[in-house]
């Protein structure tokens, strides 16, 4: 195959997919945009993690938010926990990689906060650790995931989100995740600033 028709069929498969879930995830969107700005308005803070490509987009969503998105408005307080490198060494080191995140939102999640839970297959360890712990402070979960939602998507309770794109190619679900963020981020602004079409 030629690089011009593959690269066609990267964007028909991305454009296919997207069109594909819309109208399932639209509503989970839109709940998890409402528990965001619920919380931002009652002065809690988001808090996001994720591996690899999902820490990517837990810092993309957190950039969002402390800056601005499409919109001059005033920093909202979000924490990517997947940035500082001394404290995720320090806790890989002397405790154990799974509890990188979940250290974090024990020290830094209050009740009524949210966590953004990132994971593509819905089993990472360090992920799952973290909503357990979010749960238990009284935190409400976010969770995106892809290929069925795994154990992150069985541990979701009734007032959770879970975002599950319907696809198994990490590639795809990422790139569906981001357009998740990007329609967070649009939302909640929408909320706090006003529609603006």
């Amino acid at each position: 195959m030629d690089q011009i028709a593959r690269i066609r069929r990267h964007f028909t498969d991305s454009a296919n997919l997207k069109l594909s879930c819309v109208e399932t995830l639209a509503p989970q969107i839109v709940r998890a945009a409402e528990a965001m700005t619920e919380c931002l308005l009652r002065d809690g803070k988001i808090l996001a993690c994720g591996n690899g490509g999902s820490a990517a987009d837990a810092q993309h969503f957190s950039a969002e938010m402390l800056g601005r998105f499409e919109r001059e408005r005033m920093g909202l307080p979000a924490i990517a926990l997947t940035t500082d490198s001394s404290t995720l060494t320090a806790i890989g080191n002397d405790y154990d990689y799974s509890e990188v995140f979940s250290k974090q939102v024990a020290a830094l999640g209050r009740q009524g906060d949210v966590l953004l839970a990132i994971t593509t297959s819905g089993n990472s360890n360090n992920v799952l650790a973290a909503a357990q712990v979010a749960q238990e402070r009284g935190m409400r979960v976010v969770a995106l995931t892809g290929r069925g939602g795994g154990r992150l998507g069985e541990l979701c309770r009734t007032d959770d989100v879970h975002i599950c794109v319907p696809h198994d190619t990490t590639t795809r679900i990422q790139e569906t995740h981001i357009l998740a963020i990007h329609c967070l981020c649009d939302a909640i602004d929408c909320t706090l600033l006003g529609d603006e079409e």
